[in-house]
């Protein structure tokens, strides 16, 4: 509850970041601009998010034909979740990773990389999708893709008001309501660094519920942390090409597919992986105790 109180606020700060930076380029004008901007922004993202995503990285359907081991895996943690079937993905990459995606529980999917396939034994398998079936049950998968867009919109508007101070535009009494030339200066710089921590604090604190989450979907903490201690061993040394052209995703992934980069680390949309084993380490405990 805690958890999607902070996140609710995190997107209004988010929202309020983007007029701020609307009013600054424009005034009154450019907070409707920003209001517009967004709207469209957010509505594209919320019915079409997950199939970007799937045609982004190459993700082809598979059924237990093609990957049964996936599949089953799939199937049988949904029916201890209490969720519908998601749509499942294959995604053809030596970087072992997964991720979920999808409006909402009915209209969900989960993708896994055969480099995933090949690293991990079946329980830890059974860790990771426990971990994005979590996502699906908590819509974070929704939450990640109004808070990147949102965050992406902010961005553009500031690569507006550096074209905008290029050629002189927005000068007039409009402007001047927004903190002019100074303030517009001002939000370019400060505006897509803040909405970059924010969202990094959004995918950050779902991530932690999504393991508390998906360690009891799939039925032993043990397994996924098992799994990411593989992962962050791996990813430190391959790394997914699609995922470098495409940054904005990279929140998507139970790990940073990003990790290589140092900039990367510092901005990184997930908590450190030596943190979440701890805190499955410590989950698995008390359930020996309890």
């Amino acid at each position: 509850m805690m958890n999607g109180f902070r996140t609710t606020l995190l997107l209004a700060a988010l929202t309020g970041l983007l007029l701020v930076a609307g009013q600054a380029m424009g005034g009154h004008q450019g907070m409707v601009i920003a209001l517009v901007i967004a709207a469209v922004m957010n509505l594209g993202s919320y019915w079409f998010s997950d199939r970007i995503v799937l045609t982004m990285y190459r993700a082809r359907p598979v059924g237990p034909a093609e990957a049964p081991v996936l599949y089953q895996t799939v199937r049988d943690l949904t029916r201890r979740a209490g969720l519908p079937m998601p749509r499942v993905y294959l995604v053809q990459s030596d970087a072992p990773n997964a991720f979920a995606t999808g409006r909402n529980p009915a209209h969900a999917a989960v993708a896994a990389t055969t480099g995933l396939l090949r690293l991990l034994d079946r329980e830890e398998l059974a860790g990771v999708l426990g971990h994005e079936l979590a996502h699906v049950k908590h819509r974070d998968t929704l939450t990640g893709a109004i808070a990147a867009t949102i965050a992406g919109a902010i961005a553009m508007l500031a690569n507006m008001m550096q074209w905008a101070l290029i050629f002189g535009l927005g000068r007039g009494d409009d402007r001047d309501e927004g903190g002019g030339i100074l303030g517009a200066l001002v939000m370019m710089i400060v505006a897509p660094l803040a909405a970059s921590l924010i969202q990094m604090v959004i995918s950050r604190s779902r991530e932690f519920a999504a393991d508390a989450e998906g360690a009891r979907i799939a039925g032993n903490p043990l397994w996924l942390a098992s799994a990411l201690r593989k992962l962050e061993a791996m990813n430190r040394h391959v790394i997914m090409p699609e995922a470098e052209s495409h940054p904005a995703a990279a929140h998507l992934f139970i790990v940073n597919p990003l990790k290589g980069r140092d900039i990367a680390r510092l901005f990184s949309t997930h908590p450190p992986t030596e943190e979440r084993i701890r805190r499955l380490e410590a989950m698995a405990i008390q359930a020996m105790r309890g």
